[in-house]
């Protein structure tokens, strides 16, 4: 029995969202799960075909998801991202797309064995990487900020360019080959193009006006946001073919340096959106393809292309446009290798296919099963390799997990202190200098700024830091910060200090929201600095299969507090009111202990020993 449509959208979003489920769970890349799902839902077993099953529509709505990706991907194009990094991010968009463009054209005509016309259509579109895959690699690779925000905006910039390309070698060919030259067509396309960006950016400061003027109440305003996407892309997508792109791209930008604090608001919720949409748009487009192509794609003339594309024509092309840019060699290296072909490869492949074969070029046949090849390998090939080749070139941020401390004072240094004895990434973010002065002093790496200020979130790196620690002397701010942050680190790695008070017991709001409370309700801040001021000490204990859990919770004292568990892997748990995890042979519980107790216990221990 055929399933219902209903059923089979369930399925696409259940298997998208489940795919990228099963890649975090698993470490794996999730470009490369949710292609193996829609290949196994779709061709594979035959279960669903979403390009027959939703007829008219499945277009539109590939189009749409697309254009709201890359809205979302360019509203976090921010310019101050670019200090030190316009040069190599401009080239590499331009020059080295154009160097692309030609090798790869090149290339598809020599080795593919496509037509001159054919080939320089599908060599613009296949400078193309584009946030749906990009944004995947990035999440799972922790790269350092420099090839991360190159990889990045290239992934968002070129998108519509190549896009872009495509149509203009399309509208060259069909100028050449005419026997009545018109450059009507070629005017047109370049006046469409510069309507679309024109129309993006005054979509977007339209927007950013309203918002500023408080003209459209806060739950109206992603709605908002959404429709005029979709009205940005199709006006200019329905002047001409593909400068939606280009125009939804414009928007995005203008918004995300307009400095608008409801937009900066909207960002996560977008994301979410992002992410569900490149899931469930992926499995569609791989679960639509038919076995034939994809037994096709292991022809020797398109493995030779796909080789060819991937280990010459894309490190050349970064390499010959990155010449004295500031780039040292292990950064033109990783970025000339990552370059995986994703949604709008595949959509405006399969639109350029249709339009080729009825202007009489037959060998546009094969477009369609070259745009999967390379779509297919180069995800597999950068997805595996992308994390082992940033560790080997020493451009990964992986290591263990760091911490960041908001609040400076004799409790946070120390343990500061005590993560960066295990090769924890540390630092102390505050606002008072004069409270800086205890870590600057000890050592400890420090932010001097305030935490929740823009500047902080264009000049402090937070990539290598997964957890987050609220202990200033307020509670209130404390909760603002867990809150703030939450939808960025997660809910499970965001704490503050404890806001009860031991003689009030206190029942503020502040106890209620933000992140989790940090090692256990009954200790607040002040106990905590009391506790390091007596000379209590921060203590390593293995718990093994001859020293079991138990037997240690039997033996500490009262006064001791568990601060965190150091796993075998190099992971970190924080101890706190909601934490389920139970230490096991091999973890490390680090805790703050009475000096004197510990010191005779330590005494007696070596006793026994000996």
């Amino acid at each position: 029995m055929e399933p219902s449509l209903l059923l089979e959208v369930m399925l696409i979003f259940f298997l998208g969202i489940g795919s990228q489920w099963v890649a975090w769970r698993f470490r794996m890349p999730a470009i490369v799960v949710m292609a193996v799902t829609g290949l196994l839902i779709g061709p594979v077993l035959g279960f669903i075909n979403p390009e027959e099953d939703f007829g008219s529509l499945y277009s539109p709505i590939i189009s749409v998801a697309v254009a709201i990706i890359l809205f979302e991907g360019s509203l976090n194009l921010s310019f101050k991202e670019l200090r030190g990094l316009g040069k190599p991010v401009f080239r590499i968009s331009t020059v080295g797309a154009f160097i692309a463009w030609i090798l790869g054209s090149l290339t598809a005509h020599y080795i593919a064995g496509l037509s001159w016309a054919v080939a320089f259509v599908i060599g613009g579109l296949f400078i193309v990487t584009g946030p749906t895959v990009i944004m995947p690699l990035l999440r799972q690779a922790k790269l350092k900020p420099r090839p991360a925000k190159i990889l990045k905006w290239e992934g968002i910039i070129v998108d519509p360019i190549g896009a872009l390309l495509a149509v203009f070698a399309f509208e060259i060919i069909v100028y050449l080959t005419s026997n009545d030259p018109d450059g009507t067509a070629l005017i047109m396309f370049f006046a469409a193009s510069m309507f679309a960006a024109v129309f993006g950016w005054l979509c977007g400061r339209a927007i950013g006006f309203i918002f500023e003027r408080g003209h459209i109440p806060e739950f109206l305003k992603s709605p908002a946001v959404f429709t005029v996407v979709i009205l940005c892309f199709t006006v200019a997508d329905e002047i001409m073919h593909e400068t939606g792109l280009l125009s939804v791209t414009a928007m995005g930008i203008t918004l995300a340096n307009m400095g608008i604090s409801s937009v900066a608001d909207m960002r996560h919720f977008k994301e979410n959106i992002s992410i569900l949409l490149i899931s469930a748009i992926f499995i569609m487009l791989t679960a639509s393809l038919q076995i034939d192509t994809i037994l096709e794609i292991f022809s020797p003339n398109i493995i030779g292309y796909v080789l060819l594309m991937m280990f010459l024509v894309r490190p050349l092309s970064i390499f010959l446009s990155t010449f004295r840019t500031g780039l040292t060699f292990n950064e033109k290296l990783l970025v000339g290798w990552i370059a995986p072909r994703g949604i709008v490869a595949l959509t405006v492949s399969s639109y350029f296919a249709t339009i080729l074969l009825d202007a009489g070029y037959e060998d546009a046949e094969i477009l369609t099963t070259l745009t999967f090849g390379l779509v297919f390998f180069t995800v597999i090939a950068h997805g595996f390799s992308i994390g082992w080749l940033a560790k080997r070139l020493n451009l990964s941020m992986e290591g263990r997990p760091g911490t960041l401390i908001v609040g400076s004072n004799k409790f946070t240094v120390e343990l500061a202190k005590s993560l960066a004895k295990v090769n924890v990434p540390i630092i102390i973010v505050d606002r008072s200098w004069q409270k800086l002065k205890l870590a600057r002093e000890a050592g400890v790496p420090f932010y001097h700024e305030e935490f929740l200020s823009e500047q902080t979130e264009h000049h402090l790196d937070t990539i290598p830091y997964e957890y987050l620690i609220a202990a200033t002397d307020s509670n209130s701010y404390n909760a603002l910060v867990c809150t703030t942050f939450m939808p960025e680190y997660g809910r499970t790695n965001v704490f503050k200090v404890s806001p009860y008070d031991k003689v009030s017991k206190s029942t503020e709001i502040v106890s209620k929201v933000g992140g989790r409370i940090l090692f256990k309700q009954e200790v607040n801040l002040e106990d905590l600095i009391e506790k390091v001021e007596s000379g209590f000490v921060f203590r390593q204990t293995m718990i093994t299969e001859q020293y079991s859990y138990k037997q240690y919770l039997d033996e500490k004292d009262e006064e001791t507090v568990f601060l965190y568990i150091i796993k075998p892997s190099g992971k970190i748990n924080y101890y706190s009111e909601e934490m389920r995890t139970v230490p096991s042979a091999g973890d490390i519980i680090v805790s703050l202990m009475p000096p004197t107790k510990e010191k005779a216990k330590i005494q007696a221990r070596l006793t026994n020993e000996s």
